[in-house]
């Protein structure tokens, strides 16, 4: 006979967990429509006629900013139609000297009271407001990226099918540095796949990555960009929501990102972006639901579903600990997954006097199988992105900061479609069987 306390507690585990497999149900029903890449339908072509503003935000990049600069001088799209504005902000190098050198137009900013992307973004684009309309759509970079030459095309091309906001395809650009790098690349690559990929079919917002996104002038000029908190880039895309617009996905518009390389680097990273996070749930989580119920606005929804991730995480971490607890003791008063899916699975067996005999099977072997499974389908994943046309190649010609300039940027970019599906169909299945 349990007690009020134990009966309280496992109904409480009970939410919990519903709450997980529920948000898990939901989240491997939308990366389904993802799995498999549609042919584009063909439009004709899209002849060049958006104006750019091309906004780089760089704090003492000398080392990288030349690069990326080169790197959307070099688009194939008229040089007439666009210009590069770097916001050196707050350096102390010869990021704003290089910048020059390498043809940007350069705006330093000293503000040592309002730090920060967010922040500088603003004050630039307050100045391109002012350029008597001169600029259809601005486009924003950081300074460690490098850029596709077929960029300003494929934005151009949704820009002209009336997108408003548009976030290019993030790729990485040293995925073989570290096994950090490495398991940065492969969360990109799948995010990429699973997550905004089937966005953009379905007709909901995609999230804007904080770099190679663009932005209609428009959109700036009515609803003001205002987003200085430690994540810019997740609150603008939750304000643009409020406001009902979405974010488009250009898939074709590569921009290749730099990933941290030390653990250390990771983690002050990873707190920075679940602080902002953080600070986005508690500001849109609520007026987004509200949103969304009220109008029955689907993508608000959706919106308010990806700001509750962090809080699903913890709900994560809790079971994870109480199936630990339960096995250590297993009268513990927690609701368990196993009062419906059975812990084992019978094999039944004749003994030796003939007689029929019924054994247990751990369905844990299946965990472990579905263990193995991801890995081998990330191995698989970054293992097809070495190889090159001939041999063994790299993916993408930079080592570290160091740039090689050899022009392959996209040898490799598209031979990760059939390894990608059993990477992200194993790790589904091991995700299911973990809850």
């Amino acid at each position: 006979m349990q007690t009020p306390l134990e009966s309280l507690v496992l109904h409480i585990t009970q939410l919990v967990q519903i709450l997980v497999f529920v948000a898990g149900c939901y989240f491997f029903g939308i990366s389904i429509f993802g799995w498999i890449k549609k042919r584009e339908k063909e439009t004709g072509f899209c002849p060049p006629q958006k104006r750019f503003a091309l906004v780089i935000a760089a704090h003492n990049e000398e080392l990288v900013i030349g690069h990326v600069i080169d790197s959307l001088k070099n688009q194939n799209y008229p040089g007439s139609l666009y210009d590069i504005f770097v916001v050196a902000d707050n350096c102390t190098d010869k990021t704003a000297l290089l910048a020059k050198t390498h043809g940007a137009y350069v705006y330093e900013r000293f503000d040592r009271e309002k730090k920060g992307k967010g922040h500088a973004l603003e004050w630039i684009f307050s100045k391109l407001y002012d350029m008597d309309d001169r600029y259809d759509v601005i486009g924003v970079f950081d300074a460690d990226n490098v850029v596709s030459s077929n960029y300003l095309r494929e934005m151009n091309k949704l820009s002209c099918k009336g997108h408003k906001v548009i976030q290019g395809y993030i790729d990485s650009k040293n995925p073989f540095d570290s096994w950090i790098t490495c398991s940065y690349s492969i969360a990109f690559w799948l995010a990429n796949r699973i997550f905004q990929l089937p966005r953009f079919y379905l007709g909901l917002s995609c999230g804007l990555c904080g770099t190679g996104f663009c932005v209609d002038i428009s959109v700036l000029k009515q609803i003001g960009w205002g987003a200085t908190c430690l994540t810019e880039d997740l609150e603008f895309t939750m304000k643009l929501s409020l406001n009902g617009m979405k974010v488009a996905w250009a898939h074709e518009a590569i921009v290749y990102d730099e990933k941290p390389l030390t653990l250390k680097q990771s983690w002050n990273q990873r707190k920075r972006w679940m602080q902002g996070h953080a600070d986005c749930a508690a500001r849109f989580l609520g007026p987004l639901f509200k949103k969304a119920f009220r109008e029955g606005d689907l993508a608000s929804f959706d919106c308010a579903v990806y700001l509750f991730q962090p809080i699903r995480f913890i709900f994560m971490g809790l079971i994870t600990i109480m199936v630990w607890i339960q096995t250590v003791f297993p009268e513990s008063p927690f609701y368990s997954l196993k009062y419906v899916f059975p812990a084992a699975i019978p094999l039944r067996t004749v003994d030796n006097t003939g007689g029929e005999k019924v054994q247990y099977e751990s369905a844990g072997r299946l965990h472990y199988l579905s263990l193995l499974l991801s890995y081998l389908g990330a191995h698989n994943h970054s293992g097809l992105f070495k190889q090159g046309q001939q041999g063994m190649e790299p993916y993408c010609p930079y080592q570290g900061n160091q740039y090689k300039g050899s022009g392959k940027l996209h040898q490799a970019n598209y031979r990760v479609t059939s390894s990608c599906r059993s990477a992200v169909l194993s790790l589904h299945f091991n995700y299911f069987l973990l809850l």
